[in-house]
């Protein structure tokens, strides 16, 4: 009588645990391949894959991710093949996952749009090269570290968005969004100024609600990513932003992406102005460049790191002087309390913080047309508060 001894799960399972156990725990190429052939030659094994892609996702949520980290960093580490797979993957887990709030939810429209935008079909090739990417892009979800979570409990009795809420974010999202496509200054600039007007009036009619409301929201947190190349003056920048708005910024280089920590309407307000300017400074510095070639200079990477570094610096001084003539007396106390909330969230989320140096900033043309386009930005001062 003959025997035969087998050794761990068979089945669909059996061979999802052998290809994880050879690919995923190594960089090696070879290993990666062995992983990818044995999913490769056993169809039965797909819904076993993408159910263990689902875990991982979930628990990229138990660390502290949320769906727009995820997109982020994949796009930065790996290549177009594999942010398909993950937005299906989030679009996917999200049918099983609990409510979180609708900042989650329209990062789930924008998976979906990626999804819309590609074409699910061009996602698939032959099963090999596809088990290859999808090993690639679970190696990179075991591997994500634990981060600060964004999710800040709110008091009983919190009070609801206002009704008109979204309809204003939105006006203000649809006249930046002109001011940066408009090819007429004037127009642009008052499309911008309209725009600051608005933000003005949110903020304001946020922080009168919380002086009357006795249970008033507590700051919240998001992410924004803060993409190579010329990272350090793009921090620099949001940085500029996120104080103004009575916010508080905290740059993770490794990552790609700055955490603000604010109230909600002011956080809404950073998102929007830093992306706007941020479009601002890059058309500038491209004209810069042009110029600068059409006299017979050849710049460098050191001059637009200059550039935008000059440009952040000298909005945020624009900025901050915008800020100091904004408050009236009757506000102070008001915003003097808000201002102490978001600190002590911004403790308790980043106990131990460091200092950055600018580096690379060495180019004194690229320092003063950045200071220029700065002046020139498209950011009319709010007025008094009334």
């Amino acid at each position: 009588m003959t025997t035969t001894s087998t050794s761990g799960p068979s089945g669909a399972a059996g061979t999802v645990d052998r290809a994880f156990a050879a690919a995923l725990h190594t960089a090696d190429d070879t290993a990666l391949d062995t992983g990818a052939s044995l999913l490769a030659a056993d169809p039965a094994a797909d819904a076993e894959l993408a159910r263990r892609g689902e875990e991982l996702m979930a628990a990229a949520w138990r660390r502290g991710w949320e769906p727009a980290d995820v997109l982020r960093l994949v796009r930065r580490e790996l290549d177009e093949p594999h942010l398909r797979l993950a937005a299906e993957l989030i679009r996917t887990q999200a049918a099983a996952d609990r409510p979180r709030g609708r900042r989650w939810t329209r990062q789930l429209d924008e998976a979906g749009r990626l999804l819309e935008s590609s074409g699910r079909a061009s996602a698939r090739t032959d099963r090999f090269t596809h088990a290859t990417a999808v090993l690639e892009l679970y190696r990179l979800l075991l591997r994500l570290p634990v981060l600060e979570p964004l999710d800040a409990p709110g008091p009983a009795g919190r009070r609801p968005a206002a009704p008109g809420e979204s309809r204003v974010l939105g006006r203000i999202r649809a006249l930046l969004a002109k001011a940066e496509a408009t090819g007429y200054p004037q127009e642009a600039e008052a499309l911008s100024a309209k725009a600051q007007e608005l933000m003005a009036r949110h903020s304001v009619d946020e922080a009168r609600l919380a002086a009357q409301d006795p249970s008033p929201d507590a700051p919240g947190a998001c992410r924004i990513g803060v993409d190579p190349p010329y990272e350090q003056a793009k921090a620099v920048l949001l940085d500029a932003v996120a104080t103004a708005n009575h916010c508080r910024a905290v740059w993770n280089e490794a990552l790609g992406f700055s955490t603000v920590v604010g109230f909600e309407a002011d956080l809404e307000a950073v998102e929007l102005l830093y992306t706007s300017l941020l479009v601002q400074a890059t058309t500038a510095m491209t004209k810069a460049e042009a110029a600068q070639r059409a006299g017979g200079r050849r710049r460098t990477k050191t001059f637009r790191q200059s550039f935008l570094a000059a440009y952040a610096h000298r909005v945020g001084t624009r900025l901050a002087v915008a800020a100091e003539s904004q408050v009236t007396q009757d506000l102070l106390p008001v915003l003097a309390s808000r201002d102490v909330a978001v600190a002590d969230r911004v403790e308790r989320m980043f106990p131990e913080t460091t200092t950055t140096r600018l580096r690379g900033v060495s180019d004194a043309a690229g320092w003063a047309q950045g200071a220029e386009a700065a002046d020139r930005a498209r950011m009319t001062e709010r007025r008094p508060l009334p």
